[in-house]
């Protein structure tokens, strides 16, 4: 059956629909041999040979198991699949035989917290779609006490610089000290650097942040640079889409998931 290309790649893990549609449109997509850059173009696996990079997908559609990972980031690793400066990154906490994953939207390079790691480029593009509003909910350290008047501007949405407004955000208190104060904030959309860059813009530093939720996905027991596999209850709750029964599925887990310690670098 033909289906989108965008939507093949995604489902092939290559890469999410909308980084896959950036492929397209960069002439790496390829089928039978013609490289392909108009968006939307059809192809059908059982029939077409689809090339990303030089590299046929078929038998990773053919193939695909998924997987879903929550990793529990630790501050000084970087939210990608690889980096020219040789840095730490995310993946390098991961054993080699859950094979090739990527991280699920970002965390900052010195955030910590929750993130998710998948192969399934679907699922990847429903949690980091706008429209779906998967909140995010962080933890942050802020140095000094700032105002009731100065939180409220983040409540109602604050420039974080010129020609770009963050939206609003819930921001509650948690606790404070003379030197410091911890806040709870609530994301409905991603920006880079957002909740430093709000704190910014009232004149408070934000001296350390983490994210402790992804939607309804929450996990105190998970130890920083530690990770479980998602259970089944947890991505029902995640996502309103039913499974896809055409595909394999791998979700590895119960409601007591094991947890598993970071792996260690090589």
């Amino acid at each position: 059956m033909e289906e989108r290309l965008q939507k093949l790649i995604a489902v092939a893990g290559v890469a999410s629909r909308r980084h896959a549609e950036e492929l397209i449109a960069a002439g790496l997509v390829s089928v039978n041999g013609k490289v392909v850059t108009e968006q939307g173009t059809r192809a059908d696996p059982e029939r077409d040979h689809i090339k990303v990079r030089g590299r046929l997908i078929n038998s990773a559609l053919q193939k695909r198991e998924k997987t879903y990972v929550l990793l529990n980031k630790p501050r000084g690793y970087l939210t990608s699949s690889s980096d020219p400066e040789g840095r730490p990154l995310v993946i390098d906490l991961l054993p080699s035989k859950l094979g090739r994953l990527h991280p699920v939207g970002r965390l900052d390079f010195n955030t910590e917290g929750l993130l998710l790691l998948t192969n399934d480029g679907e699922f990847t593009n429903y949690i980091t779609s706008a429209r779906n509003r998967v909140v995010k909910v962080y933890e942050a350290k802020v140095k000094g006490v700032p105002p009731e008047s100065a939180v409220e501007r983040l409540r109602r949405g604050v420039s974080i610089a010129k020609d770009e407004r963050a939206a609003r955000a819930d921001v509650r208190k948690l606790s404070e000290s003379k030197m410091n104060s911890w806040y709870q904030v609530t994301l409905h959309e991603g920006r880079n650097q957002q909740i430093r860059r709000m704190f910014d813009a009232i004149g408070y530093l934000v001296i350390k942040l983490r994210r402790v939720r992804i939607g309804s996905l929450e996990d105190e027991r998970l130890k920083s640079g530690e990770w479980r596999f998602l259970t089944d209850r947890e991505m029902k709750r995640l996502t309103s889409v039913k499974p896809n029964n055409s595909r394999k599925s791998t979700i590895i887990g119960s409601e007591s998931a094991p947890v598993h310690k970071p792996r260690r670098r090589r």
